[in-house]
């Protein structure tokens, strides 16, 4: 969730630059950086730190160029250091970056066979060294970009600047957020309205796929396959003290499509990608070996990230794991072992029956881990450790960002518990590692196709109830869908276990109800498939969303499917979450509903 900015001006922009990456520092950031063009050569200032440093070594060497990026970094490959931070340059193009490139180190060899010279730990200097090639090839910088990004595999923002082009700027976006902002005889680029907001509100937003070329006077939008688009203007109310829905409907939209920029910059903090390894900022707060068992607490979502990470940590770390609904937790007479270990889950970090468990186990001797999207809460206060999830705001009621940020908490912190207890060797955690670094790409590659999801809900909006079946991580997922269904839509919902169909469920089936069934590739799917073919002997609706495989072998029985990335099973759940919140969130919108404020709820729970 690193923050971008691009200014084509009419004079000096270093201080513009400057203010705008201020207005993004709630994103958090280990060091920033700004490139200019100085008598149209690219010139760059760069500090490890706070922005203040940056500024102060602006005071000390400034610069005066009429165009110019900048970027605050949240560091992914390598270390907050002045060398890593952005923008990141060779002698013919800078580069700003947000997001994480996937297949860095292939390309990264491909071009030093060619005689590329890499001097920093990033992924993003690939993307230099990649476009400055068909450069050197004999293409012209708009060329050389549209050549260059189809072999980027990951999600991504890029501010691009050139060297001796002084009315250029180019930005490109897969799956991370950019604008372009108007001015008179002006032209911003940036990742957050926010930014922006001193000196434009009229910003047309990039869809995923598309790159844009900018000068002083105007804007080419082109989409994933390089064809020119027209992309719509809109005005925004962004300033210091609002955080803006850009142009999505609702701020549960937009934070829907945040997921692979906020989900990537969770795994950043907890993992080192160049290594291939966790890398927790903490130390863990028990000896992991002597651990007998592990506590998770937490309250509805939370709940359900707690339900699923004990999967992970039962195979993983080889650890029994009780998951507890805090507000049964704190009123029952747990025998807590002391010295043990309870990790509670909250977005707000003040849900008060969390809360209370957390404090119960204190009281008990337990060590404690609060797992929370809020710095500042009390649970964070509270616990031996904090655990940030690294969401950003998230205003919706209903939480999805949240949710798949804490996925990726505790998935890094059941492989950090494999690693300590000796059940997780070296090769499975970089094979692990890598699957989760592979997550925020194929989050951003099923948002593309959320069409097919909003046609899907118009079906949905017209039935009373519906059914969610799973198996595996798939099944605390359904609970989750079921959950969200009812919380934004106030269509009743339930999730199962899709073994526990034959136990009752199966009762309710028939012609007008709909069954969801999440079905990944995994080690249970045989086991899906027949409680799927139950539902479709009794006539019943079958909703399937599965990867391309089941969805040719079983289409035929199903009313719909939604077709997901072929990926290992070990995470699905982040993924496959994306179309379980769009059908929670279309149905809502058709049946005209508040998706961001649904009735009767609020974002923190603060009494019992």
């Amino acid at each position: 969730m690193c923050g971008i900015v691009g200014i084509l001006g009419r004079g000096p922009v270093a201080s513009g630059l400057l203010e705008a990456l201020k207005r993004l520092e709630y994103r958090g950031y280990d060091s920033a950086g700004i490139a200019t063009l100085e008598g149209g050569k690219l010139t760059r200032r760069r500090a490890e730190g706070k922005l203040k440093n940056l500024e102060a070594l602006l005071a000390k060497e400034p610069l005066l160029g009429p165009i110019g990026i900048g970027h605050t970094r949240w560091a992914t490959h390598g270390r907050p250091t002045e060398n890593n931070a952005h923008p990141h340059a060779t002698d013919k193009v800078a580069v700003v970056h947000n997001g994480i490139i996937e297949n860095f180190r292939e390309l990264r060899e491909e071009l030093r066979a060619k005689g590329h010279k890499f001097v920093t730990e990033t992924d993003t200097e690939v993307i230099a060294h990649l476009i400055t090639d068909a450069m050197q090839n004999g293409m012209k910088p708009v060329e050389a970009v549209a050549e260059s990004l189809p072999r980027l595999k990951g999600a991504f923002a890029l501010a691009l600047l050139f060297n001796g082009e002084e009315d250029l700027l180019i930005g490109a976006r897969q799956g991370a957020p950019l604008a372009v902002g108007y001015g008179d005889g002006e032209i911003y680029l940036g990742s957050d309205a926010l930014a922006l907001a001193p000196f434009t509100d009229t910003l047309t937003y990039l869809e995923d796929g598309d790159f844009v070329v900018l000068t002083r006077h105007s804007a080419e939008f082109r989409d994933a396959r390089g064809l020119p688009v027209e992309r719509r203007k809109i005005k925004t109310l962004a300033s210091a003290f609002m955080v803006d829905k850009g142009n999505y409907r609702h701020f549960m939209a937009k934070e829907i499509h945040e997921q692979p920029e906020v989900v990537a910059r969770t795994l950043a903090h907890y993992l080192d990608m160049s290594a291939g390894r966790v890398a927790l900022p903490f130390d863990l707060p028990v000896d992991a070996k002597k651990l007998q068992r592990l506590t998770i607490a937490g309250c509805g979502t939370a709940y359900f990230a707690a339900l699923t990470a004990k999967y992970w940590f039962e195979r993983f770390a080889r650890l029994a794991v009780d998951v507890e609904i805090g507000s049964e937790f704190r009123y029952r007479d747990v025998p807590l072992e002391e010295g043990g270990l309870t990790i509670v889950v909250s977005q707000s970090g003040e849900t008060a029956d969390t809360l209370a468990s957390l404090r119960m186990a204190k009281a008990c001797g337990q060590k404690t881990i609060a797992v929370c999207n809020v710095a500042t809460s009390t649970m964070a206060r509270e616990a031996d450790v904090a655990a940030a999830t690294l969401a950003g705001p998230e205003i919706g009621v209903a939480s999805t960002k949240a949710f798949t940020c804490q996925l990726a908490v505790l998935a890094a912190l059941a492989l950090a518990f494999g690693r300590a207890r000796g059940t997780l060797d070296e090769v499975n955690e970089a094979r692990l590692v890598s699957e989760l670094m592979a997550l925020p790409g194929f989050m951003a590659e099923v948002l593309k196709h959320e069409m097919l999801v909003e046609k899907l809900a118009h079906d949905l909006s017209k039935v009373r109830d519906i059914l969610y079946l799973g198996r595996g991580t798939s099944y605390p997922l359904a609970l989750e869908g079921a959950l969200k269904l009812k919380e934004l839509s106030y269509v009743h919902a339930e999730g199962y276990a899709a073994g526990e169909l034959k136990h009752g469920p199966i009762a309710l089936i028939d012609e007008d109800m709909p069954v969801i069934i999440l079905a990944p590739t995994d080690a249970v799917l045989d086991k899906t498939i027949s409680n799927m073919q139950e539902v479709a002997a009794r006539g019943g609706r079958l909703i399937l969303i599965c990867d391309p495989r089941q969805a040719q072998d079983f289409a035929r029985d199903a009313e719909a499917v939604i077709v997901m990335p072929l990926m290992p099973p070990d995470f699905a759940a982040l993924v496959y979450a994306i179309p379980v919140q769009l059908i929670a969130y279309h149905t809502a919108v058709l049946l005209g509903k508040d998706a961001d404020q649904p009735r009767n709820l609020a974002k923190s729970v603060t009494v019992e």
